[in-house]
């Protein structure tokens, strides 16, 4: 390598973590709050559209499932067109593209149409994430990366959490077409700051020749010092022999083919148990005979929990690294869900009961969460946005079960089959994250 040229990945990764990088990820973190936030506004309207449309709840399962089969989509399209055009165009064109249909939703008055635009908007929300959680990875230095991701994506149940309490105080006063119209138009405004903050990511300019120069400026205001006729490349990661641009093949390449399977494996199971739940809480205590807030602000724990629940176990990944942290979580989450199967379900909300939903929405999402960060470790950053965008998009079609699993379990057994769903996941989602290698490691002193 030649005298002047940088290394970008070594020189990010061993670098100072600066005011300017911290607002970046703030940035992103925003963006993800609003495609949590739009993500789970049609599991709370459920009721009310049960009850203005005369419908039953089954009638609404291929309706909540179009929206995640988006997303499948949309996870593994925005990954790679997030390695071939850059993360941060990809990631504003994806809160655009969930943007405009759920501000469309708020004018329809039947399923087909609901349907449609739900599957649209799958798209953007799904688009989003690789491309966030690959542009909170690239921005910062080798320490703080694992919190700095999970502080980005623990942002989907804060978004959550944002959607359920927006819903226990519009709907009741301006009914379900304002709660989507409040959904619309605050991401609207979000993408044109985003638009202005957010620069690219520095790795991704180190593989264009032609931004070199906006990448001089960009590391400069990182604090580094790099001269004006500096050359690049950006190499680190777990497996620099990857030399693509976001092509899937090389994800089971054989470097790459455990951890893949194994990431795959987690983000499936683990979004079916997430979904389940974004998608029937509020409907199953709706139907429990509690009231809509107590039904809403359930949801709302459930999502709060894995705000504390997912910055807790980004901590713990910084100290005792990813494996015994996501290992023990899953762990735990499976007996916190087997806790919940035994306990009864019936007004009114006590506070054990939701204190348990904050408990196992916290461990559930802590899981999720964190595994962003595990999938950006596992990448280089050639396939980044392509590996976790595949792992994501394979864990999407979960979610588009947990439609219909969700259904299956309240029709078939109640609250306890619906809890047990969450304890079989999660056991299958450990036993996946235990099949990958290439964990974050263990900080050396």
């Amino acid at each position: 390598m030649a005298a002047n040229t940088v290394d970008v990945a070594a020189v990010l990764d061993e670098g100072r973590w600066t005011g300017y990088q911290k607002l970046l990820i703030g940035g992103t973190a925003f963006a993800v709050i609003l495609d949590g936030m739009d993500n789970q506004l049609l599991g709370n309207v459920i009721p009310a559209l049960m009850r203005e449309w005369s419908l039953p709840r089954s009638a609404f399962t291929t309706v909540v499932a179009v929206g995640p089969f988006g997303m499948m989509i949309g996870g593994a399209l925005g990954g790679m067109l997030g390695d071939r055009i850059g993360r941060r165009i990809a990631l504003i064109a994806s809160v655009l593209a969930f943007t405009l249909p759920t501000l469309a939703i708020a004018t329809v008055d039947g399923l087909a149409m609901l349907g449609v635009l739900r599957f649209v908007a799958g798209l953007g929300l799904g688009g989003a994430m690789p491309n966030a959680a690959a542009l909170a990875s690239e921005y910062v230095p080798r320490k703080q990366r694992p919190f700095a991701v999970t502080l980005t994506i623990v942002c989907i149940p804060l978004g959550g959490t944002l959607a359920a309490l927006l819903a226990g105080r519009i709907l009741p006063g301006y009914g379900w077409r304002a709660l989507f119209v409040a959904g619309g138009v605050i991401p609207l405004i979000v993408a044109a700051v985003l638009f202005k903050l957010l620069p690219e990511s520095p790795q991704y300019l180190a593989t264009r020749r032609e931004r070199w120069p906006e990448l001089i400026a960009l590391l400069r205001r990182f604090g580094h010092d790099v001269g004006s006729e500096s050359a690049f490349v950006a190499r680190g990661g777990a497996a620099d022999q990857v030399r693509s641009r976001g092509s899937m093949r090389e994800l089971f390449a054989p470097l790459l083919r455990r951890d893949t399977l194994g990431l795959c494996g987690a983000f499936f199971f683990c979004l079916l148990a997430i979904y389940v739940g974004f998608s029937w809480i509020v409907a199953m205590l709706a139907a429990a005979g509690f009231p809509q807030v107590d039904a809403s602000n359930a949801l709302a724990a459930f999502n709060f929990g894995g705000v504390g629940g997912a910055i807790a176990g980004a901590l713990l990944i910084q100290r005792v690294g990813s494996r015994v942290t996501l290992l023990g979580m899953s762990a735990l989450a499976v007996l916190s869900a087997l806790v919940m199967a035994g306990m009864p379900l019936q007004p009114p909300m006590t506070p054990a009961l939701l204190a348990m939903f904050t408990l196992t929405g916290g461990l559930l999402n802590a899981v999720q969460t964190t595994m962003y960060a595990l999938a950006a470790h596992v990448y280089p950053t050639e396939v980044r946005a392509t590996g976790v965008g595949t792992a994501v998009a394979v864990g999407r079609i979960g979610n588009v079960l947990a439609s219909y699993v969700g259904a299956i379990a309240l029709d078939a057994g109640g609250a306890a089959a619906f809890f047990s769903t969450w304890a079989a996941s999660m056991a299958v989602v450990c036993v996946s994250l235990a099949v990958v290698r290439r964990h974050i490691p263990r900080p050396t002193p």
